[in-house]
């Protein structure tokens, strides 16, 4: 079984390694195909079956072809080319960085450096890299039936067929986790925590350094751990404060001491839903008829707030918040860092947090249908924004004054910031986009993929229409148009 386990990776390995060399044969030979379609037209400007021009929010040039089906980039030290939405490839050697997207997010590639994953659909996937222990591993996944790794240090090798039998390490936020026939027994590890669960989540017993626990859930369970001394990362002594828990017939009865031996011991008790208590020396809450009444004082950050009944109806005062609100209808909170409002939620929701030197508000209009955020650096006075109607449009300002505007937007509002979607989707769908630089003075506009475009400088400007059989040109000589003639321009070689 064992051998079978280790050469379906190794064969599963092989495999990746041969697909990323199909991935960079196929893309070679692509690229070469346009190179040579390229060469023969490379004088053409001819938006939107073929136009080349520099870019205008970085240094470099960007070729467009067909319309929205292909284009390639070169800018600071990356290339990017693209046939969207099917595929695009995405290069920097200096840092080692590659990405490939086919038909995002079906299948995807990325390396940096030594660290390598590719999924498909995150469902079957290859990653590997090494971890902070400096072993590289190999990781194969069919999720969430067969998860598998192997390194060169065999104590991060692991095999798993859920639910039947295996062993994962680093996987699911657990250090260790063991599996025979699941549900009926899993062994689970967490820094210094091993739980046996028998017929999970029903019975379990814990164990580590002072620490002993057991539950037959949800019938009673009870947990114990006392304080100890123990060194951090750095080598530095940290106390871990001890807790004792104790619950009676799941969710209705609880009795907790957590916190002990630190400086703030919390005692919270609850008999639902009649009452819960908790008691600190930094704060003391109150439900009644749970989730009905709840009365909060909070001395840490010095407010209190009453709720009746939670999160429906709620009020707060003090010097460390101010709350009222009434949900669905009103709300409007603030503290010393953040204040947040909404009318009809969701309606109209606005948001603000001030954390010198960060200034960053945010309203919105039924969540993603409009937004609009701003972002200020109070040290420097420099802002940037985003404005998002969905699905009409999406546009951006950055902190250095650089702005670009896209006409239709039909996934960026929802998913902002997400490279891949810019790549492989956003050409497929912009019918109009403009772009500004500041800092250099330049200015350009794109409508229906080239088909009239135009550009400016701080000394000339010039504009193609319809494939490029209309031209004009204007410097300090004057304006000249060109009809019928699909070679570049002087200025623009």
């Amino acid at each position: 079984m064992v051998y079978t386990a280790n050469n379906s990776l190794k064969g599963a390995l092989e495999s990746s390694q041969r697909i990323g060399i199909r991935f960079s044969r196929l893309s070679a030979l692509a690229c070469l195909l346009f190179t040579a379609f390229r060469l023969l037209a490379a004088e053409w400007t001819a938006g939107p079956f073929a136009h080349e021009f520099s870019l205008t929010l970085a240094t470099g040039t960007r070729e467009e072809w067909l319309g929205p089906l292909y284009y390639r980039e070169v800018s600071d030290g990356q290339m990017t080319w693209a046939m969207p939405p099917f595929f695009s490839r995405t290069v920097k050697p200096d840092v080692e960085m590659e990405e490939y997207d086919f038909l995002y997010p079906l299948l995807s590639y990325d390396r940096f450096g030594e660290e390598y994953r590719w999924h498909l659909f995150q469902l079957l996937n290859f990653s590997g890299g090494r971890q902070q222990d400096d072993q590289a591993v190999d990781k194969f996944t069919i999720f969430p039936f067969y998860f598998q790794g192997r390194s060169a240090d065999p104590a991060h090798n692991y095999t798993a067929l859920l639910p039947f039998w295996g062993t994962l390490k680093n996987r699911l936020l657990r250090d260790e986790i063991k599996l025979r026939l699941f549900p009926l027994y899993s062994r689970t590890v967490k820094r210094d925590v091993v739980t046996e669960n028998y017929l999970f989540p029903f019975v379990h017993l814990r164990h580590g350094p002072k620490l002993d626990g057991w539950q037959f859930w949800p019938l009673m369970g009870h947990e114990h751990r006392d304080p100890s001394i123990g060194t951090n990362y750095l080598g530095l002594e940290q106390l871990t404060p001890g807790h004792d828990r104790l619950f009676i017939a799941w969710p209705f009865f609880f009795n907790q001491h957590n916190g002990i031996g630190s400086t703030n011991p919390v005692h919270y008790h609850a008999l639902l839903p009649l009452y819960s208590h908790q008691r600190s020396p930094s704060r003391d809450s109150s439900t009644y008829a749970w989730p009905f009444l709840t009365f909060t004082d909070d001395r840490e950050n010095r407010y209190r707030e009453w709720n009746l009944p939670w999160p429906f109806i709620g009020f707060a005062r003090g010097e460390g918040k101010h709350m009222n609100r009434v949900w669905p209808f009103y709300s409007h909170a603030t503290n010393a860092v953040l204040t947040s409002h909404f009318i009809l939620w969701p309606l109209y929701k606005y948001n603000r947090a001030q954390a010198a030197p960060l200034d960053r508000e945010r309203t919105r209009w039924l969540i993603y249908l409009y937004s609009d955020t701003v972002e200020r650096n109070t040290a420097t006075g420099q802002s940037k924004s985003r404005v998002d109607l969905w699905p009409l449009f999406s546009a951006r300002r950055e902190l250095d004054g650089r702005e670009r505007f896209q006409l239709l937007a039909l996934m960026e509002p929802l998913v902002p910031g997400n490279k891949s979607i810019e790549r492989n989707w956003s050409p497929v769908w912009s019918l109009y986009r403009q772009e500004k630089n500041p800092g250099t003075g330049m200015q350009s506009g794109s409508l229906l993929w080239n088909l009239a475009r135009w550009e400016s400088s701080p000394t000339n400007s010039r504009a193609a229409f319809f494939f490029g059989t209309a031209k004009r040109e204007r410097n300090e000589h004057g304006t000249r148009w060109r009809w019928f003639d699909w070679s570049a321009p002087s200025s623009a070689k």
